[in-house]
C-alpha cells in the first residue's frame, strides 16, 4: 500500500470509528467469528478492490482477506470480490468504510467503460479532468484507467493549459509564445495545453511554435470537423474536444476525428455501484 493510500484509510477510518464502534462492541461477543463475502450486486467494471480489502487488514490484521476478482475486472451480478474470515466484530466495523471506497472508485471505473465503449473503433480516446473528489484524485484516475479512460494531467504541476481567463490576463499570441518558450527552457518535460472556443483561435493557435494539444471548448460537430481539418496530416498539436459531454453525443464527437474527449462526468457524476457484504456467522 502506498503512503497516499494508507493516510486515505486512516482518516477515513477514524472519521467513521471515533472512539469506538459502539454497536458491534456492546453487541456482538468479543469471541464470535464470522465469514463474510464482498458481493457485486449489479453489473460493472471494479476498482478500489485491493484498497478495501486493506481497509479490512487495517482494522485487524489477523483478519484473514483474500481478494479474489482484481480491480479493473468487468464483474457480473453476483460475482465475490474479497473473502473475508475472522472477528466478527473487526469484519463489521470495515464494513462501511471498505464499501464506501469500493463502491464510488467502481462507480467511477463502470461510467468510464460506458463511454469507452461508445467511442470504440474511433481514435479518440476519452480522458478524465481535474474536477475530482479533493483528496481521492489518484484513487479516481485510477479508476478511470481501470475503466480504459486515459488521464490528463494530475493537477497544476504536470502539464500548463491555459483556458480562456489565462488567455485573457496574457495578452496575445505573441506573450503566450514567449510564455511557452520560457516553461520549456525551465520545464522541458512539461506540455502545454491551448483552450480554443472558435476556429479563428484553433488556427492562431497551430501556427505556434510549442503548442502540445489544443482543447476545444464547447464546439459544434461542424467546428470540430473543420479544426481536424485545419490541423491536416500533422498529429501534432492533439486536439482534445470538451464541454458538457454526455452518453449521448460522445459518439458523434468521436466520429469528428479529433484525439481525446474529455469528461468531468467520470468522476463528478459517477453513481456509485451497488456492492454489498453478505456476513456469515461461524
Amino acid at each position: 500500500m502506498n503512503d497516499h493510500s494508507a493516510v486515505l484509510i486512516d482518516l477515513a477510518l477514524a472519521e467513521d470509528i471515533g472512539d469506538g464502534d459502539v454497536t458491534s462492541l456492546f453487541f456482538v461477543p468479543e469471541d464470535r467469528l464470522a465469514r463474510a463475502f464482498v458481493t457485486v450486486r449489479k453489473e460493472g467494471v471494479v476498482s478500489g478492490v485491493d484498497l478495501a480489502a486493506r481497509v479490512f487488514s487495517a482494522v485487524d490484521p489477523e483478519l484473514k482477506v483474500e481478494v479474489l476478482i482484481p480491480d479493473g475486472s468487468r464483474v457480473s451480478r453476483g460475482a465475490i470480490l474479497i473473502a473475508i474470515v475472522g472477528k466478527a466484530r473487526s469484519i463489521l466495523t470495515a464494513e462501511r468504510t471498505a464499501l464506501n471506497f469500493l463502491q464510488h472508485l467502481s462507480g467511477v471505473a463502470t461510467l468510464t467503460a460506458r463511454y469507452v465503449e461508445l467511442a470504440k473503433d474511433t481514435r479518440a480516446r476519452v480522458l478524465d479532468t481535474r474536477k475530482t473528489t479533493p483528496g481521492l484524485r489518484l484513487l479516481e484516475k485510477q479508476a478511470v484507467v481501470h475503466g480504459g479512460g486515459t488521464n490528463h494531467r494530475l493537477g497544476l504541476y504536470d502539464r500548463a493549459m491555459l483556458k480562456d481567463n489565462h488567455l485573457v490576463a496574457e495578452g496575445g499570441l505573441e506573450a503566450i509564445q514567449t510564455a511557452i518558450h520560457r516553461l520549456h527552457a525551465a520545464k522541458p518535460g512539461v506540455e502545454v495545453e491551448l483552450e480554443a472556443d472558435e476556429l479563428e483561435q484553433v488556427r492562431g493557435f497551430l501556427a505556434m511554435d510549442g503548442v502540445d494539444h489544443i482543447l476545444l471548448d464547447n464546439m459544434t460537430l461542424d467546428q470540430l470537423r473543420e479544426a481536424v481539418a485545419a490541423r491536416g496530416e500533422r498529429t501534432t498539436p492533439q486536439l482534445e474536444a470538451s464541454g458538457g459531454v454526455t452518453l449521448q453525443t460522445l459518439r458523434g464527437i468521436a466520429e469528428t476525428g479529433v484525439d481525446f474527449i474529455s469528461v468531468g462526468a467520470l468522476t463528478h457524476s459517477a453513481p456509485a455501484l451497488d456492492i454489498g457484504l453478505d456476513f456469515i456467522p461461524q
